[in-house]
């Protein structure tokens, strides 16, 4: 998955969870933030950044804030959006007759419905951005439409469906996806319950560059 057009910057502050301001070539921007979670161990004054800019004139920030240089060195992708992206692209490669984002089951639009001669399989895919010593835990925030796909993925196991959850480390050297209870409790039992029921838990490593995130 590739960016088409990507500058270099530095983090200022983040006034609300949708934008943040970032110095462009010695002067302040407001730039829209690509990920409505925390990021708070990440988006620190100074901070290395990268933004995609935005093709549309009209919109009120001309750019997208979408990678971030840890203190530690790391290169942390941090758009939502790319995980289901790089995705897409990756099971276009699987073989499977049939691929469907935006599947409707039950209450939920689950991210996609993946077909291959008698198998009806469902996949959840999560994006991965919060790394402690080396792990990558989920969620950064908490969230309660995760809990809500992990329920319904519970249920289709029940109706005879195969589903996994598909976490998209969305940084480079972490192959291992973690619940983050401490944040989220609900999330790390509703997903402990769907592991029991039989939902997959598959991880997906990547290679993150300022311009590209490619599942490895």
């Amino acid at each position: 998955m590739k960016y088409a057009s990507i500058v270099e910057g530095r983090f200022i502050d983040r006034p609300n969870r949708f934008i943040a301001h970032v110095e462009i070539g010695g002067k302040p921007e407001t730039v829209h933030v690509k990920n409505t979670g925390r990021c708070r161990e990440l988006l620190l004054p100074g901070a290395e950044v990268w933004l995609d800019r935005s093709e549309n004139p009209a919109r009120r920030t001309a750019f997208d804030l979408i990678a971030v240089r840890k203190e530690s060195g790391l290169l942390v992708n941090i758009d939502s959006q790319a995980p289901n992206r790089v995705m897409g692209e990756w099971l276009a490669k699987q073989g499977y007759d049939r691929i469907q984002p935006e599947y409707r089951f039950g209450d939920s639009r689950i991210d996609f419905f993946l077909e291959r001669g008698e198998e009806r399989f469902l996949m959840e895919v999560k994006g991965c951005t919060l790394e402690v010593e080396g792990v990558g835990y989920f969620p950064d925030a908490p969230t309660t439409r995760g809990v809500k796909h992990l329920r319904e993925l519970t249920k289709a196991v029940g109706q005879g469906w195969r589903a996994a959850v598909a976490f998209v480390i969305q940084m480079d050297g972490i192959s291992e996806v973690r619940p983050n209870a401490e944040t989220h409790p609900e999330f790390a039992a509703a997903l402990e319950e769907a592991k029991a029921a039989g939902v997959e838990v598959l991880f997906f490593p990547c290679h993150v560059e300022p311009d590209e995130l490619v599942i490895l």
